[in-house]
């Protein structure tokens, strides 16, 4: 048998409200998928902004600043549902459950996600959700880490003469090793960003060798794009692995020639040039 949404949802330690106590029937409420963007609150929509304001409750990410929660009204009730590798605070599933839940409630419901809904989000999933319990759901885009990553850097993800597209993949999949296609990604003249890929990068770098891309083609590895703790190192696909190690917080990897272009600071900078060091010998 199904397990109850609403049984999933109070059992959590994660601060959820009582629901299925009030003896008076409420009018269905809706979710809002909200992007909230990679962590710069003044990178956050203006129509993200107002629906985080007019929400009752907030189901919010790990990677969602506390500066942009702060944004939001003091009676909000707030819930941590954090995913990280390995380490889920409530399995997506039960994530789907509880927000059809609060909206069956009578709740506004904003779902407040890192980056974009759909873009390595799983916003898909939640919208699937709601739809199938006849719950209203909206979808409000959020600025992509990989965006704010190349514009803070001042390395375009495309460039007329060396960069002519660029794909998005995750390093991390469900089960194994990622799926891709590595040829298709091997070809020059082409920025690949990879999400969710610090723990892979020494298996990405050698796909990516194996399928024909040059070990020299330039690469650049961004931690925490955007906010203030945000770390650039400037490196070559052969340094890649090196480059991504000791990494904490949530980085990019981002191939390509137009890389190069890359403005890193001088600490950044000196990183940079020990990983290079470092690569060349091993």
């Amino acid at each position: 048998m199904a397990r109850s949404p609403v049984r999933s949802a109070s059992r959590s330690s994660a601060g959820l409200v009582a629901l299925g106590g009030g003896a008076r029937e409420r009018a269905p409420g809706v979710v809002t998928l909200v992007g909230a963007g990679p962590g710069d609150p003044e990178l956050l929509t203006i129509k993200a902004l107002k629906a985080l304001q007019a929400a009752d409750v907030i189901v919010h990410d790990g990677l969602v600043s506390d500066e942009i929660l702060d944004l939001a009204p003091v009676a909000a009730q707030r819930i941590n549902v954090a995913k990280r590798k390995s380490r889920h605070t409530l399995p997506q599933d039960d994530i789907n459950q509880l927000l059809v839940a609060l909206a069956l409630e009578g709740l506004s419901v904003v779902r407040l996600k890192g980056g974009d809904p759909f873009l390595f989000g799983r916003g898909g999933e939640e919208l699937a959700a709601c739809r199938e319990a006849g719950v209203a759901c909206t979808v409000i885009p959020g600025v992509t880490a990989a965006l704010a990553a190349s514009a803070g850097a001042g390395a375009p993800l495309t460039h007329r003469g060396n960069a002519q597209a660029v794909t998005f993949v995750t390093g991390h999949a469900a089960h194994g090793d990622p799926d891709l296609d590595w040829t298709a990604l091997a070809r020059p003249n082409q920025t690949v960003v990879v999400y969710m890929g610090v723990s892979t990068a020494a298996l990405i770098a050698e796909r990516l060798t194996v399928a024909g891309r040059a070990g020299s083609t330039p690469a650049l590895v961004v931690e925490n794009a955007s906010r203030a703790d945000e770390r650039r190192i400037l490196t070559t696909l052969a340094g890649l692995a090196v480059a991504a190690e000791g990494l904490k917080g949530p980085a990019l990897l981002m191939v390509g020639e137009s890389m190069a272009m890359a403005d890193v600071g001088a600490s950044d900078l000196t990183d940079s040039l020990v990983l290079q060091s470092a690569s060349l010998r091993s």
